[in-house]
Order: C-alpha cells, then structure tokens, then sequence
C-alpha cells in the first residue's frame, strides 16, 4: 500500500511539475509574449523571471547574476497602463545599490544610490529623459551632505557647494553650460575664508583676492589672453 501511494504521488508531482512547465514561455496568435516567462543562462542558473500581457512586461521581473540565485540582482516592476517602470539594482548578497524610474530605456525623475551598508544614501540624481537635469547631491558615508550641485541638460549649471566632513562649507562657485562662471569662494576646513574671485568661461578673471586665517592678504589682478577663434 505504501509503494502505491508513494508511487502515486510521484505521478502527480511529475504531472504537476509538467504542466508548470508546458505554461511558461507562451506566446499568443501573434506571436507575442504572454503569461510567465523565465529564461536561464548556459550553466542552468535562472537569468529572469516575469510576466507579459500581450508581449509587454508587467508587474515585478527579477533578474538574476550567473554567479548566484541566491538574490536578484535587479527588480523591475512594470506600470501596466504605459511605459514607465521602477528599477531597483542589488549586490550578490541583496543588498541595495540604487533605485528609480526608467520611461522606455531612458532614466526618469530622481535616482538614489547606497554606500556599502545597503541604507545610508550616498547619491541622488535627477533626469529628464535620460538626461541629468535639476539637483545633485553626494553625501559622506555618516550621512552628511559632501557635495550639492545643479545640472542643466547633462551639464553643470547653476550653484555648487562643497563640504567637509564636518559640514564646514569649503568651495562655493558657479557653473554655466558645463563651465565654471561667476562667483568663486574657497574656504579653509575651519570655515575661513581662503580666497574668491571672479570666473569667465573657465578662467579666472579680474581681480582675486587671497586670505589668511580669514583676513585679507592680497589680492591679485588676474590677466587672461584668450586666443582669437
């Protein structure tokens, strides 16, 4: 009686497993994707796994490294009524890296990456279609802001400040288009003012003016020849 049943129970393990099989990886009358998907790399380990409406991706896709199917090493989850999707990227041992938002193949709307411990943000970024745009922040692993700059289709624009650990502001300038424009002032880790000036184009220009221990010392007229286009 045992044989039997344990027999039995083979068969319906075997049926079972076989009719999973026989509805993953299906495609409808036009040939598109539908229902459950999952694909494998050559060494058998699963690449990813997720579902398709109509041969369009649809809710949570995990995909794996071919090194480990311990932990995905990125999660997709897809908006079903348009193009948009949230990404989250893992290490090997599953813990965060980064996360945001992806319309098509291009970044969308602000990304937040981790330092090493999974939790304590390390960056945050901003795009417009794929391409850098508004706030930029960089933060020191005890959480406190490193850097804080400002993008403008791709490139650096606007103000920028730099920080020591201990949150001393030591670089304020000006960016325009990518280049350094405006006014400049650095700054000692004890917060006294090192020197400023003025930026055109890159290149410091007219007069700057150096400190120390926060009180003026000299200042310097500077002199640029630009070559003629």
């Amino acid at each position: 009686m045992r044989k039997i049943i344990f027999n039995s129970l083979l068969i319906f393990l075997f049926t079972i497993g076989s009719f999973a099989q026989e509805n993953i990886n299906q495609v409808n009358a036009k040939g598109d994707r539908i229902g459950v998907w999952e694909k494998h790399y050559q060494n058998q380990r699963i690449r990813y796994q997720g579902q398709f409406e109509n041969g369009k991706e649809v809710g949570v896709f995990k995909y794996y490294s071919a090194a480990s199917s311990e932990f995905p090493i990125v999660i997709k989850t897809f908006n079903k009524n348009s193009s948009e999707a949230l990404v989250q990227y893992y290490t090997l041992k599953g813990l965060p890296e980064s996360e945001g938002k992806i319309n098509g193949k291009k970044r969308i709307g602000e990304w937040t990456y981790y330092h090493k411990d999974g939790t304590t943000q390390m960056l945050e970024e901003n795009y417009i279609d794929g391409v850098l745009n508004g706030v930029f922040k960089i933060f020191y692993e005890n959480g406190k802001l490193t850097k804080l700059v400002h993008f403008k289709d791709g490139k650096l624009h606007g103000n920028s400040k730099k920080y020591s650990p201990k949150s001393i502001l030591i670089e304020d300038v000006n960016y325009v288009n990518g280049e350094l424009h405006g006014y400049a002032s650095f700054y000692e880790d004890n917060g006294n003012l090192k020197q400023k000036g003025l930026y055109e184009e890159d290149l410091k220009v007219g007069v700057w003016e150096f400190f120390e221990d926060g009180e003026l010392s000299e200042s310097k007229e500077v002199k640029v020849w630009k070559e003629k286009e």
